[in-house]
């Protein structure tokens, strides 16, 4: 399968080309721009697949059914009434729950980092910076390989090792692009100019001026050097100095 070209994505959702050249972005899950640093664009961003809505759904079709069932059978007894309140608190459970968490579960590539954001109230995240990314595998069994579904796992340096991304549409289109966008990541930070750090002087020698006065000095009061020696030797120590 071939990853996505320009216009195209992951949901089939348009993509929009951003501030830099040929980097698309996706027009549909909007990211906050305040949440990118300088420089950074969205490559694409999406959920998960939609084949976790099926069982959900599911559950509603029949939720309704047994409400609708219970309805039309007029004047409500106790029993009818414990019905409808198991099948509505079934329905939160096995219907709202997991919309609400698939709604809520974000995946977002840039051209500096992999993102994952989850949770509605109780938050949670994930961010990996291309440049650590050593390996990427996907897996898709002969269903999901129908569907357009599967698993991505990446694998980073650092402490956090793997990472799972689970039910994602097309992981190996977006594999692909994932390892597209790394190498980019690389070779920028590979062309960027080093600052070179300013070479560490070498120590100065301690100075001896003072010492070798002293002993001229002492020449000249054991007589060893005369006046007009003493002067000429000592304004050439001074020039050194």
């Amino acid at each position: 399968m071939r990853a996505p070209q320009g216009g195209e994505s992951f949901l089939g959702v348009s993509l929009v080309m951003g501030p830099i050249g040929s980097t698309p972005r996706l027009k549909s899950m909007a990211w906050p721009e305040d949440a990118l640093s300088q420089d950074e664009t969205i490559v694409t961003s999406f959920r998960q697949h939609w084949k976790l809505l099926v069982i959900p759904i599911g559950w509603f079709i029949l939720a309704m059914a047994i409400i609708i069932f219970v309805l039309t059978r007029g004047w409500w007894t106790a029993a009818e009434w414990t019905i409808v309140l198991v099948v509505v608190g079934a329905g939160v459970w096995f219907i709202v729950r997991p919309v609400v968490s698939w709604a809520t579960t974000h995946y977002v590539l840039t051209s500096h980092r992999l993102i994952t954001r989850k949770g509605l109230i109780a938050k949670s995240g994930v961010e990996i910076p291309l440049e650590r990314i050593t390996n990427v595998n996907f897996s898709q069994t002969v269903f999901e390989r129908a569907l357009g579904a599967g698993d991505l796992l990446v694998e980073s340096a650092g402490t956090g090792g793997q990472s799972k991304f689970s039910n994602i549409p097309n992981p190996d289109d977006f594999a692909a692009v994932l390892y597209k966008i790394r190498e980019e990541r690389t070779v920028t930070l590979q062309g960027r100019p080093q600052v070179a750090s300013a070479p560490t002087p070498a120590p100065e020698a301690p100075s001896d001026a003072t010492e070798r006065l002293q002993r001229l000095k002492q020449l000249h009061n054991d007589g060893v050097l005369t006046d007009a020696e003493y002067e000429d030797k000592r304004a050439k120590l001074v020039d050194e100095i």
